[in-house]
């Protein structure tokens, strides 16, 4: 789609702030109203449309597209929303461990452990904590009290996590993101412990290296958003 406009900026909406080109209202795919709740986000959706060249290039503009799923995919039903999320707690990575060699058994208790702890403290769970890759069943309560956890967040932190998730293959390390329980350098080397293993070992090619880093600003951007859906 070609530039249409000239000028983006934030404008108050009941509630919120909405994104205006030109003064006009942008709208979501779904022609909802492009509204959010604050203007530290809306500021940053502006920035991206202000970024824009002569061509709109939509993969430019995460913060629009989390924005725009927030409102058309996820409000119109937050329920079943957050529990497409929380069913990654059934096989969260951090509780599927190896068990050799040795330095990737210890590696992987140093990063993964204090993870599983804090959320064992934080919503009062219980893991099942297992080596190797059959699965494990979490107990009932630990399903429930995550699920009601995911649920909790607003659509737009939803947003953040429909991304923070997949990306890292834990809802406990979207989960410890969005609630800033540790740095983030921290939480993404967790996320990337065993890939990082793997180059450490066989060493890394350029596709592989390309790869980590398009997740790592993904990963970083929805890190970014859900700290801009709590101003």
């Amino acid at each position: 789609m070609k530039r249409f406009y000239k000028e983006a900026a934030t404008a108050p909406y009941e509630g919120g702030h909405g994104i205006m080109l030109d003064g006009r209202p942008v709208r979501t795919p779904a022609r909802a109203l492009l509204a959010v709740p604050n203007i530290g986000m809306a500021k940053a959706i502006v920035a991206e449309w202000e970024q824009q060249g002569d061509d709109i290039d939509p993969t430019s503009m995460p913060m629009t597209g989390m924005a725009n799923a927030a409102l058309d995919t996820i409000m119109p039903d937050i329920a079943a929303f957050a529990a497409s999320i929380s069913a990654y707690g059934e096989s969260d990575m951090l509780c599927y461990r190896a068990d050799a060699p040795d330095t990737l058994v210890a590696r992987q208790a140093e990063q993964w452990q204090p993870l599983l702890d804090w959320a064992s403290t934080l919503y009062n769970v219980k893991f099942a904590v297992t080596q190797g890759i059959l699965h494990v069943a979490q107990p009932d309560a630990t399903l429930a009290r995550l699920h009601d956890a995911t649920a909790a967040h607003c659509p737009f932190t939803l947003a953040a996590l429909a991304k923070l998730v997949p990306i890292s293959g834990s809802l406990i390390i979207g989960l410890a993101t969005v609630e800033c329980a540790f740095p983030l350098a921290q939480l993404w080397q967790a996320a990337e412990l065993d890939e990082l293993w793997q180059a450490e070992q066989w060493g890394d090619d350029d596709e592989a290296l390309a790869r980590r880093a398009g997740r790592h600003a993904d990963f970083t951007l929805a890190a970014e958003f859900a700290e801009l859906a709590k101003d």
